[in-house]
């Protein structure tokens, strides 16, 4: 599976594309009602077309339908945060050793250049999250364990909503440095083939992201 080349074959794939997209980047905000008829007028296809990129939605975690109220943008909260990054921080903690012992020469080298061409962000201070696909570190580790159950669970489920978290709340000031820094030691881990220091870094620079969005949710909230 690779984000960056999937191909909208059809209308309902492009309009599923679409609105996961705006509903990531924050341009359909959350906890918002999705009504099929403004959808289908905004993206210019049926209620049907749009019926089927929600249903779709509900499987990636972005959408939740509820008796009575009917499909909703997942909000973004402290709890659901917890619960999503506790989850997140023990698979991609395994992916990391297991991209340790799979990954190539060559995807390392790739991984690393990817890194280098992350410190102009760094160094300029802007906020730090990558787009999705081939240009994000994390999504190359995934790929890189080799292990299509754990791919699949990852990608096709809450990569997303993990997304969703990161781009909207942001990475911005000394967070910043130090996750770029953190960043670079795992990959330094999986390039000396240390799994058991990867998982451990890996895990461990999850849960200070996880703690400094939470920060911001509580601030947000206040």
């Amino acid at each position: 599976m690779n984000l960056v080349t999937e191909q909208a074959v059809t209308s309902s794939d492009k309009t599923f594309f679409q609105l996961r997209k705006d509903i990531v980047e924050g341009q359909i905000l959350p906890a918002s009602k999705l009504s099929e008829a403004e959808l289908a007028k905004r993206y210019t296809v049926s209620r049907a077309v749009v019926r089927e990129a929600i249903n779709r939605l509900v499987t990636c975690h972005l959408v939740e339908r509820r008796a009575n109220v009917g499909a909703r943008v997942v909000a973004l909260g402290p709890e659901g945060l917890v619960s999503l990054y506790q989850v997140r921080e023990s698979l991609e903690g395994m992916a990391a050793r297991l991209a340790a012992v799979n990954m190539s020469d060559d995807e390392i080298a790739d991984l690393q250049s990817l890194l280098a061409s992350h410190l102009q962000t760094v160094q300029s201070g802007d906020t730090y999250y990558q787009e999705a696909g081939d240009v994000d570190f994390h999504y190359r580790i995934i790929l890189g364990s080799k292990n299509d159950h754990l791919i699949s669970m990852l990608l096709e489920g809450i990569y997303h909503l993990i997304r969703m978290y990161r781009v909207q709340l942001g990475m911005a000031g000394p967070r910043v440095t130090t996750a770029f820094d953190e960043h670079k030691s795992i990959v330094q881990a999986i390039s000396n083939r240390d799994g058991e220091l990867a998982e451990i870094l890996m895990r461990r620079h999850i849960l200070y992201t996880r703690n400094n969005l939470e920060k911001k949710l509580v601030q947000q909230a206040v």
